[in-house]
């Protein structure tokens, strides 16, 4: 949801840089600020009983997170950290709503971008209980390039490690190397040094 910055910073946002492995924000934490990515990259992830890192979700520039925390009065369930040297536009959760309150359109907006995000998050889900690694890798690429501008074949860049990709998919990391290169033989995605087109 890419809200626009002018609009933004007329409610009194501002902008932080954050770097690489920085928090934004922790699990447990009161959400009080919505965070707009103008620069770089964030995951979203939380920790299993055997202290296992499960990465929930990768989020990149002109994309809002864990907004949808805003509107309910629970502490988030997931860590933000920087996986890169990001710009966040942050703008106190009051401020925020007086915004929305004043923008019906922006309102509406974000119930349309929350309702995408849900459905989408559905997809994942089911396409994680599938036994077969292509089915779930395919999925989680089909969920992150649904976010961008790109929809062609190939035109979606997975920045991604293999090791992130293992995390967000519950798969060994052997097997998302060996799934990587059979759907390459398959047409299902292109391999370019090493990169991951969708």
């Amino acid at each position: 949801m890419l809200i626009d910055n002018e609009l933004l910073h007329r409610y009194g946002a501002q902008t932080i840089t954050v770097n690489s492995l920085e928090i934004i924000f922790s699990e447990g934490e009161k959400p009080k600020f919505y965070y707009q990515i103008k620069v770089g990259r964030i995951k979203l992830s939380h920790y299993d009983e055997n202290g296992r890192e499960l990465i929930q979700s990768v989020l990149s520039k002109g994309q809002s997170v864990c907004e949808l925390m805003l509107f309910i009065e629970q502490n988030y369930p997931v860590n933000a950290e920087a996986i890169s040297y990001c710009e966040v536009i942050k703008i106190p959760k009051e401020n925020f709503f007086n915004m929305l309150n004043d923008n019906l359109l922006l309102s509406l907006d974000i119930n349309k971008f929350l309702s995408e995000r849900l459905y989408q998050k559905f997809l994942m889900m089911q396409n994680n209980l599938s036994l077969q690694p292509e089915v779930r890798l395919a999925g989680m690429m089909k969920y992150l390039k649904s976010y961008s501008n790109f929809q062609d074949q190939y035109s979606f860049e997975i920045s991604l490690t293999r090791k992130q990709l293992a995390s967000l998919t519950g798969l060994r990391i052997e097997t998302v190397i060996r799934t990587i290169k059979k759907m390459e033989k398959e047409n299902t995605l292109r391999l370019e040094n090493g990169k991951i087109f969708f």
